[in-house]
């Protein structure tokens, strides 16, 4: 019987496949990062009037609730619909005419968009946006 113990081999540790593991996921963090974008545009910002501007003496109102619904110098239009708001604007107004839009805070975005696009082709140029002054200042 041998009882010399065994002499034990030191594992081998190959570290060849997880430098490549680790170089490859460099490789692909490198490649997937997105870096600012924004710093390479250039552009001056509008900054808002903290003077009212004065109406034109021909002015059309539209007004636009929080549902979406149109009124046009106070009275409510059929239906909500781009054609019917175009044809409404150019029976109130000629192309010299500015528009001002007062819509509720809570009107949805496609209203007003509909509205802007209603005024450009009915020939108005001129389009102006009711905001109301903070009391703050």
């Amino acid at each position: 019987m041998n009882l010399r113990p065994r002499r034990r081999e030191d594992p081998d540790i190959n570290l060849t496949p997880l430098i490549d593991v680790v170089f490859l996921l460099l490789i692909f963090f490198m490649v997937s990062t997105t870096f600012l974008r924004d710093a390479n545009l250039r552009i001056n910002l509008p900054q808002a009037a903290l003077t009212p501007q004065e109406q034109p003496e021909q002015s059309l109102e539209l007004t636009i609730n929080s549902r979406g619904e149109y009124f046009l110098d106070g009275r409510a239009l059929v239906n909500s619909g781009m054609d019917t708001l175009r044809r409404a604007l150019e029976e109130a107004g000629s192309g010299d005419t500015a528009l001002v839009l007062r819509a509720d805070a809570d009107t949805p975005h496609q209203a007003v968009v509909t509205a802007l696009e209603a005024a450009g082709k009915a020939g108005i140029a001129s389009v102006g946006i009711a905001t109301t002054q903070d009391d703050d200042e």
